[in-house]
């Protein structure tokens, strides 16, 4: 994003957000504002330039060793939150490269915050849809995993066609996988879980890497964050899911 010394690019981003035009597809989240710290305005002013995406309706393929300077495997999160997950694989995995994608400002200022103060240089942060991301700029057999925790459960029956896990979805993180790569999920609602796994196993190019009882353990690799640890707490069980490429 280019933007002059004395602009704002944490209120261009909100504001882009909140008035893109509708899109063909449909939407898996619901665009939000949220109170921006002074330290995430000052991490996006700053880094973004150099570190930030906006994902464009319409665009070309990125060119990954330009945005991140290198040729390294790319792993990507799908709604980054305030970016605790990304950051702490990043910082364990410094030879992987990360993008993380999420509509929510606040957060993308904090991934930036969090991975400049960790020494972080491969983290990258992308504002838009994900899916937008996945059709236009990502190329088949392109991620070397994706990471999809605890995205909005849409409750309501008449919303389920909205959640981002659902079948033509996975087909395209499929295809934008190489082979052996990892499609880890992660939620805190038993009954989209349970549906998580029956769209999961149907994807002929996936292989659930615990069969045996079709959710996996919890990983080491993704940290407990404030809203998993308030689910816990509120008596809601951690359903993960791990499937490879094939």
């Amino acid at each position: 994003m280019s933007t002059s010394a004395n602009s704002q690019p944490s209120v261009a981003l909100a504001e882009a957000t909140a008035s893109a035009p509708p899109s063909r597809h449909i939407r898996t989240f619901k665009p939000r504002r949220g109170r921006i710290t002074v330290a995430q305005n000052n991490a996006i002013d700053r880094l973004w330039p150099r570190w930030g995406l906006e994902i464009p309706a319409e665009g070309e393929e990125l060119d990954l060793a330009r945005l991140f300077g290198r040729t390294a495997p790319l792993q990507l999160e799908i709604g980054c939150g305030m970016g605790d997950a990304v950051v702490a694989m990043a910082s364990a995995k410094p030879d992987l490269d990360f993008l993380a994608v999420d509509v929510h400002t606040p957060g993308l200022g904090n991934v930036l915050r969090m991975a400049e103060r960790a020494g972080l240089t491969n983290v990258r942060a992308a504002s838009g849809d994900a899916l937008d991301l996945l059709r236009r700029q990502i190329p088949s057999d392109a991620l070397d995993a994706v990471h999809i925790y605890f995205p909005d459960p849409w409750p309501k029956a008449r919303h389920h066609k909205r959640r981002i896990v659902r079948s033509e979805v996975i087909a395209l993180i499929a295809d934008r996988l190489r082979t052996g790569g990892l499609l880890h999920c992660a939620t805190d609602w038993a009954e989209y879980a349970a549906e998580m796994l029956v769209v999961l196993s149907a994807e002929p190019w996936l292989r659930n890497r615990y069969p045996g009882c079709g959710y996996a353990p919890r990983p080491t690799h993704r940290p407990v964050t404030k809203f998993e640890a308030r689910a816990v707490r509120e008596g809601r069980e951690v359903f993960d899911l791990s499937f490879t490429k094939i």
